[in-house]
């Protein structure tokens, strides 16, 4: 792994394969490992920038305020150190948040976008409380208590019912994480603004894909974004939940491999 240093921060980042960029951001309790079935599907074609956020994986832990735009400026550091102007931005959740800002304030740095199991809109009151509340939860007694109903957001009911290997590991990474940080980039999270009033700003071509049983960003909320951007594919993965690309990896890789074939890039 890789570092560049913003803000006072050391965003760690994997850079592997040749060719156009596309830049990964995962989901909020994950890091770049949960890209680890795309990125040597992407890697033969494309150059491919793995990020770790900041407060997750690699990247420093964090105590201080920020939000989903500092992100967005950490992602733009990793591309100003190696030189690229223009990439693909990738992001799964947090990470398609911070692609669709990217979009809006720095469109010279976006290519495409590939926006899976994500919103565009800010927090709604009722999911809010229920995240202060674990929070709340996490700050006084760390995230394994909260294992379970994080397990339930994160996977949809056939991962959990045929795939509890996976779902038992990342158990282990979600209990694992630097709880201050955490508590930061849910701050973030619950702060971000709506962007739903300006995504037919958005031009460039954009994959927008959801897990069926995503019950954590649920498939209307892709949907509405589908509908209101000017160039957007809409791809709805069966037997899948928030964490789709972990869960169905090969219709997932499918779809980017389409998608991203078919850019003129």
């Amino acid at each position: 792994m890789t570092l560049v240093h913003n803000q006072g921060v050391s965003i760690s980042f994997e850079d592997v394969g040749t060719g156009p960029p596309v830049v990964l951001g995962h989901s909020f309790l994950c890091s770049g490992k949960m890209w680890r079935e795309q990125v040597p599907t992407l890697a033969p074609k494309y150059r491919v920038l793995n990020v770790d956020f900041r407060g997750h994986g690699g990247s420093s832990e964090v105590t201080q305020t920020f939000s989903l735009y500092d992100a967005v400026s950490d992602v733009v550091a990793v591309l100003d150190d190696l030189g690229i102007e223009k990439a693909v931005w990738c992001g799964l959740s947090v990470g398609g948040m911070v692609a669709l800002r990217a979009a809006l304030t720095c469109p010279d740095r976006v290519r495409a976008l590939i926006l899976l199991d994500t919103d565009a809109g800010a927090e709604a009151a009722l999911p809010k409380l229920k995240y202060r509340g674990m929070g709340v939860g996490a700050r006084m007694l760390g995230v394994g208590p909260l294992l379970s109903p994080i397990t339930r957001l994160m996977f949809g009911a056939t991962t959990r019912r045929e795939k509890a290997h996976l779902v038992a590991e990342w158990k282990k990474e979600f209990s694992a994480v630097h709880v201050p940080s955490i508590l930061r980039g849910l701050e973030a999270l619950m702060k971000r603004d709506s962007l739903l009033a300006r995504l037919p700003e958005i031009a460039v071509p954009t994959l927008v894909l959801v897990g069926a049983e995503d019950r954590s960003l649920p498939p209307p909320l892709s949907r509405r974004i589908h509908d209101s951007l000017r160039d957007s594919r809409f791809v709805e993965v069966p037997a899948a939940g928030h964490l789709s690309a972990l869960e169905q990896p090969a219709a997932v890789n499918a779809a980017l491999l389409e998608f991203l074939g078919g850019l003129a890039i």
